[in-house]
């Protein structure tokens, strides 16, 4: 097995962290922007892309804060949304972090860009 690299990424978003978190905690929000259908049995999400399945299971949730979900398939494999708003600015930025293979890095994080785009022409941001 090889060794999996953190990538952190960050994106400035335009809207409240409220409407955000709908959009990355719930079936109906990520079948929006991040997959074709999302299927949920209790905390086991259930993600289609192009009839391919993966199954994660939602592991943290801070409401409006934190959402994380857990790959059943892979081993200490997640990703992570998290929501930062700056106390004097208010300006609110969503925070991804998940793994990727070393020499996939860079395609993991031009995914994001893309999944990020759509989620903020969902959003109107």
């Amino acid at each position: 097995m090889t060794e999996k690299t953190k990538i952190r990424l960050e994106f400035p978003i335009n809207c409240s962290p409220k409407v955000l978190f709908n959009r990355l905690s719930s079936a109906s929000g990520l079948t929006e922007w991040f997959a074709d259908d999302v299927k949920v049995k209790g905390n086991f999400f259930t993600f289609i892309w192009e009839g391919a399945e993966q199954q994660a299971e939602k592991t943290q949730h801070k409401e409006d804060r934190l959402v994380r979900f857990n790959w059943v398939d892979e081993e200490d494999s997640y990703f992570e949304f998290r929501i930062s708003k700056d106390e004097l600015t208010g300006d609110v930025s969503l925070i991804v972090i998940d793994f990727s293979d070393e020499d996939e890095t860079e395609e993991t994080a031009n995914l994001w860009n893309s999944q990020i785009a759509d989620l903020k022409h969902i959003l109107g941001c």
